[in-house]
């Protein structure tokens, strides 16, 4: 066989700093976010989780007492035997038991109705709108990347575990980090001792090949810290469905799993992403929302749980949830308004904001009751500790907990 050399990897499998944290000009390795410390760097830490593909809100958070959920929904509606119940009518998809046992815990909020005026059922459209916090027109910085522009632009203090950087983590003049970490997949005659080789400093090589070597030393770490962190219990399906801002997402448990390695070192980072894909079902619904929804409770459960006394909090939200009525073929169509989930420290679980009426309708969509700004502004100020009116251009709503 012949020689394989670093460059003619890269040119063949089309791996590119696969295990580098990249962020504008500058790659950092795991290790960086992991030694990171900021004196400057104050409030606790926001994990952000998000939903790709508009998860049904209905039957996530299931309003199981009210008649027109069942007449909407015949074949897929669940019964109040079915849930797990909350209150006042309503209780939780069956495959969520951990986060349903946060909530017996009071350590579980749910803000119901959560969208913005004027929906897009586009979830290109949508998404933006999520990620930059302005419904109004399009955006070309995102409401993170705005505080990151004002907490000190050092990318590592917001960072993706998501393959590309999503663009709430841009500013306009910095920009948060990301760390793909996927499992490591090599190409056939490859194998991992050839590609610690490449991350080999060589004598006399030029700055961009010094670079690609400390990428490929990084994809090795990467993936070691996975494996250590994240035992294979055989259950791991792989990666997930693509994301919105493209690529595959690692399962959601390495992505927490590495989040938790450094919230533990005392890294100071302040706002973290990962991310699920996968709730586009348009046909045959129930069982695979209920298949995902629980690949989504058993990592978040066991993460919070973990974070529990550390100042970490965790929102989970998607683009936009789902028609109220199902469709011809026992799924739903994009909609608008659904529920924001938030646990962690100083959280006080309960239900918030008003329910949205199943009847009461805008063109067969749910009306949103809450702002998702008002989301955006709390976890600003009581977790960021930022002025929200400046980073999401002078709204002043907030969510209360009261």
């Amino acid at each position: 066989m012949d020689s394989i050399t670093r460059r003619r990897f890269l040119t063949a499998s089309g791996v590119v700093a696969a295990g580098a944290l990249a962020a504008g000009g500058t790659a950092y390795g795991l290790r960086d976010i992991l030694g990171f410390r900021d004196d400057e760097a104050a409030g606790r830490i926001l994990v952000l989780v998000t939903l790709y593909g508009g998860n049904d809100g209905i039957n996530t958070v299931i309003p199981y007492a009210d008649p027109a959920y069942a007449t909407n929904r015949p074949s897929m509606a669940y019964g109040e035997g079915q849930v797990l119940p909350l209150a006042d009518g309503f209780g939780l998809n069956p495959s969520l038991a951990g986060l349903h046992r946060m909530w017996g815990e009071d350590r579980l909020a749910i803000v119901r109705g959560v969208g913005y005026p004027r929906p897009d059922r586009s979830h290109f459209r949508s998404m933006d709108i999520w990620q930059t916090a302005n419904p109004e027109r399009p955006e070309n910085t995102g409401w993170l990347g705005r505080w990151l522009d004002r907490a000190g632009a050092d990318p590592r203090l917001a960072v993706s575990f998501e393959p590309v950087l999503p663009p709430m983590l841009a500013g306009a003049t910095s920009a948060g980090a990301t760390v793909p970490g996927g499992a490591l997949k090599l190409p056939h005659g490859v194998d991992q001792a050839v590609l610690a080789g490449f991350g080999a400093p060589a004598a006399g090589e030029s700055a961009g090949r010094a670079r690609a070597a400390a990428c490929f030393a990084d994809l090795i770490r990467v993936q070691d810290l996975m494996d250590e962190t994240v035992p294979d219990d055989g259950d791991d399906d792989g990666e997930q469905p693509a994301t919105a801002t493209g690529g595959q997402a690692p399962p959601l448990d390495r992505q927490l799993a590495l989040v938790s390695r450094c919230i533990e070192a005392g890294a100071a980072t302040r706002v973290y992403s990962v991310s699920l894909g996968g709730f586009d079902f348009h046909a045959d619904e129930k069982s695979a929302q209920e298949a995902i929804l629980a690949s989504l409770d058993k990592p978040l459960a066991a993460f919070a749980e973990r974070m529990a006394g550390r100042g970490v909090v965790v929102a989970v939200y998607s683009e936009f949830g789902r028609r109220v009525r199902a469709n011809a073929s026992d799924g739903t169509d994009h909609g608008t308004a659904s529920s924001v989930l938030l646990m962690g420290d100083g959280i006080p679980g309960g239900m918030y904001g008003e329910p949205p009426s199943l009847t009461d309708l805008d063109d067969g969509d749910l009306r949103h009751t809450t702002d998702f700004r008002d989301v955006y502004a709390m976890l600003l100020a009581d977790v960021l500790r930022a002025d929200p009116e400046t980073i999401l251009g002078g709204w002043r709503g907030r969510l209360a907990f009261s």
